[in-house]
């Protein structure tokens, strides 16, 4: 009887840092998160707690400040640290892909979107050149483009900020990639348009069996397209859970401040309790094992001793001395 399948990804204790003018950033420390093939997954927290890095170096696309110092990645059984930029490449687009934060600064503004698509094919699914645009055309049908063939032909700044959405969503899935990696997707766009996107992102995901790793700050958005949450605070992973026993039942405090300050339908706003402080300057020296021991109110000296990792239900981790 076989065991367990593998994860198709694996990001264990890794470490990332920029060297800046006023002294090295420690971005990410120590960060871990593994996503299964067909798992919907988010990476939540605030602006500036290493969402966006973490991508990155999954990617690895991080600037060229910043390096990598501990840990490894592994997808689909590759290990990810050890391949050569042309591998890279190779891999980014056919089986691994990315949609940015703002897609029209991803997309060439002086392209044809159509154009870019078929750039796509062309480079990771060796399409023959004459059926470049029908590929192209169906990948915008996919994604739900009306009139797909007069897009195909548009430029970016002709299309609206939930079109070019959808086109990098058409570019990101034209090779089918095991794995998307989402970053913040409905950045700027209004509600409505939000929910059609991160529906269809969805859909995709579960009709082609690919693996999402969605980062938001939105909660509300983690709890509706999710399957696990994985919660980040400057630059450590602090909790990990199922969604909805994370937001039934947070073990770590910052877990459970984000949780009340998430909008809810069934909450008024003078219910929303903001986090009290700031994100630590992760230029320091002196940073503490726990980044939030600063802010949190369940602070003890216990708290300067090293970050367990408590496992307390099935699938459920905590960093924190003091769990709820």
């Amino acid at each position: 009887m076989s065991g367990p399948q593998p994860p198709l990804l694996a990001v264990s204790a890794l470490s990332v840092e920029f060297r800046t003018r006023s002294g090295k950033v420690r971005a990410l420390d120590n960060v871990s998160l593994t996503l299964r093939k067909g798992e919907l997954v988010a990476l939540v927290g605030e602006s500036g707690s290493g969402k966006s890095v973490t991508a990155f170096a999954i990617m690895r696309v991080l600037d060229p400040a910043a390096r990598i110092t501990s840990g490894s990645l592994h997808f689909g059984g590759m290990d990810l640290l050890a391949m050569k930029d042309a591998e890279l490449a190779e891999l980014r687009g056919r089986e691994l892909s990315m949609i940015f934060q703002n897609p029209r600064a991803a997309l060439n503004p002086i392209r044809r979107v159509g154009r870019q698509i078929e750039d796509v094919l062309l480079r990771h699914a060796a399409v023959p050149r004459q059926a470049l645009r029908a590929q192209a055309i169906a990948a915008l049908t996919q994604v739900r483009i009306p009139d797909p063939e007069k897009r195909y032909a548009a430029y970016p700044h002709e299309l609206s900020g939930g079109m070019c959405q959808r086109i990098m969503i058409a570019m990101a899935l034209a090779c089918r990639p095991a794995l998307l990696i989402a970053d913040e997707p409905t950045t700027g766009l209004d509600v409505t348009t939000q929910a059609a996107i991160l529906d269809l992102m969805r859909e995709l995901a579960h009709a082609r069996g690919m693996a999402m790793l969605l980062i938001t700050h939105d909660l509300g958005l983690a709890a509706e397209y999710c399957d696990r949450v994985v919660v980040m605070h400057a630059g450590h992973v602090v909790e990990t859970a199922p969604t909805s026993r994370l937001l039934s039942l947070p073990r770590h405090p910052y877990s459970a401040k984000l949780i009340a300050a998430t909008p809810r339908v069934d909450r008024r706003l003078d219910d929303l309790a903001a986090i009290a402080g700031n994100l630590p300057d992760l230029r320091r020296a002196d940073l503490p094992p726990c980044r939030f021991s600063e802010r949190c109110d369940r602070y003890t000296p216990t708290c300067a001793a090293p970050l367990p990792s408590n496992t307390v239900a099935a699938e459920h981790a905590v960093a924190c001395h003091h769990p709820l």
